[in-house]
């Protein structure tokens, strides 16, 4: 983990709840795809915990939804100004299992830190299928961004105003390796009933410190109790116990 000064250098819509921001600063703690950052907000207790969408040299993007005070005021941020962030949190995502034929799967805002691990193993030369799922065709985003690193893509609307109808999981019958996922717990807990393969579960959860300090963001596993921000967000699937998440 690392404190240091931002400075945003975009900060613009995709959605009409949805915004890209990218920051310059030190960004060597980031070392993994599925890790997050911990935002610094005037005026508010708590940072806001934002997870890595990409990563070059030093500049982090994140894409983040507006939900809240917090995210209202990031919102407003303008080219120039400066954030004081944690960088480097969570354990993030294991690339070593993922065999020849990754499959990611990500639902609404969930989508952002599979940027970055695509483009990882799509460097490693892997054969890589994204599937993308959102309610209606108003929220998409991304979906070109993934064609263009070369992935084969995936886009699915609950409402079917774009393309394939339905959830997620009605379109996973495919041949994959291996999968790994982030989204929101229904949609986690689908992809798990669904899934014929081993893989990894991005969390999200209220945060306090964001390092593991205070212990708020604990869950029950196999393996005892382990904390979201840092033991976490990323959990293989054998290590989940669903009635102990929230």
């Amino acid at each position: 983990m690392k404190q240091g000064i931002f400075e945003i250098t975009e900060n613009k819509p995709l959605t009409q709840n949805v915004m890209r921001m990218r920051l310059i600063g030190d960004t060597s703690a980031c070392i993994r795809s599925g890790q997050f950052i911990n935002i610094k907000i005037e005026g508010l207790f708590l940072r806001r915990p934002i997870s890595v969408c990409d990563l070059n040299k030093d500049e982090l993007t994140i894409i983040y939804k507006v939900v809240g005070k917090g995210t209202e005021v990031m919102r407003r941020k303008s080219v120039g100004d400066k954030l004081d962030v944690l960088t480097g949190l969570g354990n993030g995502y294991d690339l070593s299992p993922s065999g020849d034929k990754p499959l990611l799967i990500g639902g609404g805002v969930g989508v952002p830190p599979l940027y970055l691990l695509a483009r990882q193993l799509m460097e490693r030369g892997k054969d890589v299928t994204v599937i993308l799922g959102f309610n209606t065709a108003k929220e998409v985003f991304y979906e070109k961004e993934f064609g263009d690193l070369g992935a084969k893509t995936i886009l699915v609307t609950a409402d079917g105003s774009v393309g394939k109808k339905g959830f997620v999981t009605d379109h996973m019958d495919l041949d994959y390796s291996y999968f790994y996922t982030c989204g929101p717990e229904p949609m986690l807990k689908a992809v798990y009933k669904r899934s014929v393969t081993s893989g990894q579960f991005s969390f999200e959860e209220r945060m306090g410190c964001g390092f593991g300090a205070c212990m708020g963001c604990s869950c029950k596993t196999v393996t005892g109790y382990k904390r979201i921000c840092k033991d976490g967000p990323v959990l293989c699937k054998e290590e989940i116990l669903w009635q102990t998440q929230k």
